[in-house]
């Protein structure tokens, strides 16, 4: 896209070729007979029949044009950032780990433009069933509930990335060509009111088969996510609460069964295949042959951190031998072929991840009990002991600890905790040299700035 906010042309080519990458998207929609061959930039949602096929689109697992995530380069960035895993190869990529970043580091263009691409079609579609006559009331209920979770998980995440962005909501393109950035404040207040208003039209049930599209436990998954990362304990515990006692999910007790197609513990998964490989962590974690050396390591900090006999570094931590060093790296997808006998979907919620949600929000109530009742589910799958604590701040640092474990390498929960609880600095500063408080921001990339003279970098960044 050229690093460009919008870029008409390509969103337009992309909604051309929407309907030839349809088989791609394994069980996700039940596409009606005889789709439309062609969309045109202003989508056409004349019927659900093309409604759908728009819908298909933003769930599609394709780098670059369709879920905003496909490329896995989120966990990698942010696992840099953190103290997750270390680079074997020479790319700006680095830039991450060393806390060197800027402006001009192509991934930083990628971790802006995607997910912005993304909420443009997301958006086409919002304005493509409002007030259409041609659609029944429930079915644009249950796609505008959908597409109000996927745009709030894009601006989650980006807003934990870069602070404060242009918050677009409209496919007027003349009119978000040159937003300046709203307040963090704003960014939030618009995800809380999204999910609230998902909350009261999606249903308990997936609209499709598996979970690729949200329901309302998706929703509220997420909401519990947000609320803990503002600190409203409470709210946080609620959502969570109502998700695991819901009943529609459940712990896998194999650890190498959580990211398989189907997993009891997906929330919301997102089937991935990419023609000769799965999803793009398999791809860019796992090495394509013994003797390959990982491209990303296991850092010595992380893998410290877990006990003896902890079942998520025997089966979530891969390792290989290469001239006598053995060397580890993120082993949750193993499918480096996309013909691999099980099928891995893209997790992009767990319940895994809600129990320790309820747990830190209990600890954070002063609820020590329930706190730890919460964490020892999560040890107990892993094979491990359970943990007590006599405080409030030793359930909050088991909390973390665990959260640290369970979910490493996983949508930069990792990277997201450490700057959240204050943290970054003190961990961060103790492994690596580079780390300023600057850090804790990503840069903007600068040709948007160079296209929007409304856009103000990052302090830190030139």
């Amino acid at each position: 896209m050229k690093n460009k906010l919008f870029n008409q042309h390509k969103i337009a080519l992309f909604l051309l070729l929407l309907s030839g990458t349809m088989a791609s998207c394994k069980k996700l929609i039940e596409i009606p007979p005889n789709p439309p061959s062609a969309i045109t930039q202003q989508v056409e949602f004349s019927d659900s029949t093309s409604t759908m096929t728009a819908v298909a689109g933003v769930y599609a697992y394709i780098p670059g044009t369709g879920f905003g995530y496909s490329d896995g380069n989120l966990t990698i960035c942010t696992g840099l950032s953190s103290d997750e895993i270390s680079s074997t190869i020479n790319d700006d990529r680095q830039q991450f780990y060393s806390y060197t970043l800027t402006s001009l580091n192509s991934q930083i263009g990628t971790l802006w433009s995607n997910p912005y691409q993304a909420i443009f079609l997301v958006n086409s579609v919002l304005n493509g069933v409002a007030n259409n006559g041609n659609l029944s009331d429930s079915f644009k209920q249950q796609v505008t509930g959908e597409m109000e979770v996927v745009r709030s998980l894009y601006y989650f995440n980006m807003v934990n990335e870069f602070g404060g962005l242009p918050l677009v909501i409209t496919t007027d393109y003349k009119a978000t060509s040159h937003l300046p950035r709203s307040a963090v404040s704003a960014i939030y207040n618009q995800i809380i009111s999204d999910l609230g208003d998902a909350q009261k039209k999606l249903k308990t049930a997936n609209p499709s088969n598996g979970r690729a599209r949200p329901n309302i436990y998706s929703a509220t998954a997420l909401l519990s996510k947000v609320n803990l990362y503002l600190g409203n304990w409470q709210k946080a515990y609620n959502e969570a609460d109502s998700v695991i006692k819901s009943g529609s999910y459940n712990l896998e007790l194999d650890l190498n069964n959580v990211f398989l197609e189907g997993s009891a513990e997906a929330i919301w998964q997102i089937p991935a295949n990419q023609g000769y490989y799965a999803t793009s962590d398999g791809k860019n974690f796992v090495p394509q042959d013994s003797g390959d050396a990982p491209k990303y390591l296991i850092t010595s900090n992380l893998l410290s951190a877990f006990e003896p006999g902890d079942q998520r570094q025997v089966n979530w931590i891969g390792s290989t031998s290469i001239n006598g060093q053995t060397l580890y790296y993120p082993y949750k997808y193993k499918n480096v072929t996309s013909d691999a006998p099980n099928t891995e979907d893209y997790m992009v919620l767990r319940l895994g991840e809600i129990y320790l949600i309820r747990a830190e929000a209990a600890a954070h109530l002063g609820n020590i009990s329930q706190a730890m009742a919460d964490v020892n589910v999560i040890r107990d799958r892993a094979g491990l002991a359970p943990a007590s604590a006599a405080s409030q701040t030793a359930a909050l640092n088991i909390v973390m600890h665990e959260r640290q474990l369970e979910l490493f390498c996983e949508w930069g929960n990792r990277w997201f905790d450490l700057k959240r609880t204050g943290t970054a600095g003190t961990v961060l500063a103790a492994e690596k040299s580079g780390w300023t408080t600057d850090a804790a921001l990503y840069p903007l990339p600068q040709a948007q700035i160079q296209l929007d003279n409304q856009l103000i970098q990052n302090p830190g960044y030139h």
